[in-house]
């Protein structure tokens, strides 16, 4: 398994099925919280059931976080490999000639991404994680039912405009690294030159639709917030 990682090939396959992974993550996020703009009591329903189900917390909670590390650090590591391969010539080399600048500057869109997934973690993961095993789930009693107090957080959290304009930018970013992302995770993964266009259409709206969506979600939470 080492011996996988050490190698070029290993390492992109490697970084393409997490890719593939959070890409299905991000899909099935999405449609969870677009709910919250039809109906708050489906969506809290649903978050109750993923915040109670005992598979999702404590199995498949702990293989996305691992997946979102992994990602990252096979990032980073495919990046630092680049340069080094490139030697002095990488400074003096016209990047521009023969590939787009979202594939250029993959590193820095990551980097917005994990500041994104960082604030998102203190704005929503830690204080669940503190209200569910720490404080214990009493926070929806007033609404009658514990626990259903999901929706009641979410609008709360896209009150301050400053937040809602970070989320804006951080999901920009996260369509500019999709765009590349996409299509190379599939080439990674040996797509032949023929579904190149198809895949490459398939990326764009993907990538433009998801991150557009969640801009959506918060700017409607943003200016429908009942006080």
């Amino acid at each position: 398994m080492s011996g996988f990682f050490k190698s070029s090939i290993g390492r992109k396959v490697a970084m393409a099925l997490s890719a593939f992974f959070l890409m299905i993550f991000l899909f099935q996020h999405f449609v969870i919280n677009l709910l919250s703009v039809f109906s708050g009591d489906i969506f809290n329903e649903v978050s109750h059931f993923m915040g109670t189900n005992w598979l999702i917390q404590f199995v498949m909670q702990p293989v996305l976080i691992f997946g979102v590390v992994f990602h990252f650090i096979m990032g980073f590591i495919l990046e630092i490999k680049n340069k080094k391969a490139q030697g002095v010539a990488y400074a003096k080399n016209n990047g521009a000639a023969n590939s787009t600048w979202v594939s250029r500057n993959m590193i820095y869109s990551g980097l917005v991404i994990l500041a994104f997934i960082l604030l998102h973690f203190i704005d929503f993961w830690f204080p669940e994680i503190n209200t569910k095993y720490i404080q214990g789930d009493w926070s929806g009693v007033h609404e009658g039912v514990e626990g259903y107090r999901y929706f009641h957080e979410l609008q709360e959290k896209f009150v301050n405009p400053a937040r809602v304009a970070a989320y804006v930018v951080a999901f920009v970013f996260l369509a500019l690294h999709l765009l590349h992302g996409f299509t190379s995770a599939f080439q990674s993964m040996g797509a032949t030159a023929g579904r190149k266009k198809t895949l490459q259409n398939i990326g764009k709206a993907y990538s433009i639709i998801i991150p557009a969506g969640f801009v959506i979600i918060a700017l409607y939470h943003h200016f429908n917030h009942i006080h």
